[in-house]
């Protein structure tokens, strides 16, 4: 691992432990996280606190009315879990239903894109199959930030106001979020007492009070009365699942493992396939014709991601043909060294607003975990006097008839939301994610590369530069990247956003197999931190 020679516009060092690590994007959190590990609780455990208190600090990323995806690696086994808590379409929400109601595309604001929020029964399968400690504990940090206040912090703060226009429509929301008529300022003290009395609720009963309780009742009730679809009963049928990761092998003996869709980690192995038949480290750092590279990859993978990916329950997805080598050389072979792609899905051959943190252990367990309410603050949508924001995840269906990922009573959307995982030689060696909408397999891509192809420490890995397609042969750069880069792929045919822009959201654990030594990286484009012991 290389710590001199990749240095970025970044103040930030590596953060080194032995007995335990946690990287996310708020230092409460982190801290909340650190102190079960501290206390003898395992990286599951740490992953369920650094979340709950995330729902608490950083509201315009997450809540408990969205949803959230993991990768688990228990190191006494050997074995990384995949853990899919995404919600469905409620019972009464059908495409016909949207497109009578005057939408040609699905809304991404109030009531209808609402879908049935995962994240909680998530807790409950992590935390029951692997946790040491119970709800009420992990709870009581989160629970005390929101009944006696936290000081906001300044990038939350800014996403905060950028929500102002949205959160005011909504009463509630109104009245819970902007107190006194508007976001909080960075170091303003936010108190949030219906949420402290949810959260209380919950490690008192447990979390069916969600989902079949008061606190879902208050939920469909606003749905309802917002002119949308979800009902207790959505609430009460909703069960997370364990799934099997998708992987593809990479470089000397590495595999990048995702979840599989309803996710859109297929979008990141996609990429990486379609990379690894070119050989990175010979290239420079520096060289365009590796950003080139890079961004070609995704383009080709987001055409076949939005083509293909849907609820596999509802909908039949080419996984082994996507993934196969015949079909990746296929792809590849569309990549011109000196010409930007308009990107076009493929045929497949056919067999039978964010938060990320990742924990670490000083058993060797790692979580890689990410949980949103999709854009700020969701919907708009504040439950009662829950002090829960509902998600808008709904917004990812599409209203094409007969698209896969057509809406459809209890069908999961295309979700953005995507924790990465890597292996080595069949150990667990880093636990990674970066936070960003349809930027996530982008990020992946990026910093993925730069740790294994470059050597990268988790650190500059997340500081380098990065790129951001945002469709046809239009690409956003951070204004980071070499002015030789910036001057060159306009010659290729790129078609240069040129606003300012910061991509993305990540956090890295990597883990030394030998000595066990953690190595924590966080994200220096928002508040967060690594912290370890």
């Amino acid at each position: 691992m290389d710590f001199e020679r990749y240095t970025f516009p970044s103040r930030r060092s590596n953060v080194m432990a032995r007995n335990g690590l946690v990287a996310t994007s708020q230092p409460l959190a982190a801290q909340a996280g650190l102190a079960v590990l501290q206390g003898g609780g395992n990286a599951v455990d740490a992953a369920i606190a650094t979340v709950a208190t995330l729902c608490v600090v950083e509201p315009t990323s997450t809540g408990i009315g969205g949803d959230a995806f993991a990768l688990i690696w228990m190191a006494g086994e050997g074995r990384l879990y995949g853990l899919n808590a995404s919600g469905p379409a409620p019972a009464g929400l059908t495409a016909d239903w949207v497109r009578s109601q005057g939408h040609e595309t699905m809304p991404t604001l109030g009531a209808i894109p609402v879908t049935v929020p995962g994240s909680l029964r998530g807790w409950q399968l992590a935390l029951e199959r692997f946790g040491t400690r119970g709800l009420d504990s992990l709870l009581a940090q989160p629970i005390a930030y929101a009944r006696h206040g936290f000081p906001v912090s300044e990038r939350i703060a800014m996403g905060w106001a950028r929500s102002t226009d949205k959160m005011r429509v909504h009463e509630a929301s109104r009245r819970v979020w902007l107190p006194g008529g508007h976001a909080p300022r960075p170091g303003t003290l936010f108190r949030n007492p219906e949420f402290a009395a949810t959260l209380q609720s919950l490690a008192e009963q447990g979390y069916d009070a969600f989902y079949q309780g008061d606190i879902g009742r208050q939920i469909a009730g606003c749905v309802q009365a917002a002119g949308g679809r979800l009902t207790l009963d959505d609430l009460a049928a909703y069960q997370a699942e364990w799934v099997a990761p998708l992987s593809v092998p990479y470089g000397d003996g590495y595999a990048f493992h995702e979840i599989p869709p309803n996710g859109q980690g297929l979008t990141a192995l996609l990429a990486l396939n379609l990379v690894r038949g070119f050989d990175l480290p010979a290239m420079a750092y520096e060289d365009p014709g590796r950003v080139h590279l890079l961004i070609e990859a995704i383009k080709l993978a987001f055409a076949d991601a939005h083509a293909y990916i849907a609820d596999p329950r509802q909908a039949d997805i080419p996984l082994a043909g996507l993934l196969s080598d015949e079909y990746t050389r296929q792809r590849r072979a569309l990549i011109r060294p000196g010409e930007a792609l308009l990107p076009n899905p493929g045929t497949p051959p056919r067999h039978g607003d964010t938060v990320y943190l990742t924990v670490a252990d000083g058993q060797g367990n790692m979580v890689s975990w990410i949980q949103s309410l999709y854009m700020g603050f969701g919907s708009g949508l504040t439950a009662g006097t829950t002090g829960v924001q509902l998600q808008n995840r709904g917004a990812n269906f599409s209203l094409v008839p007969g698209h896969p990922n057509e809406v459809a009573p209890g069908k999961r959307p295309y979700n953005t939301i995507i924790p990465g995982f890597i292996t080595r030689h069949g150990q667990a060696w880093a636990s990674f994610g970066v936070m960003g909408g349809f930027m996530q397999p982008q990020g992946h891509l990026q910093v993925g590369v730069n740790l294994v192809d470059y050597g990268m420490s988790p650190q500059a890995a997340l500081d380098a530069p990065r790129f951001n397609w945002l469709q046809g042969r239009e690409v956003a750069l951070e204004s980071a990247f070499p002015a030789a880069v910036l001057a060159d792929l306009p010659g290729r045919g790129h078609q240069l956003n040129h606003q300012p822009h910061h991509f993305g959201g990540g956090q890295v654990i990597l883990r030394d197999p030998d000595s066990g030594v953690l190595l924590g990286g966080s994200e220096p484009r928002n508040d967060g931190c690594a912290v370890g012991w």
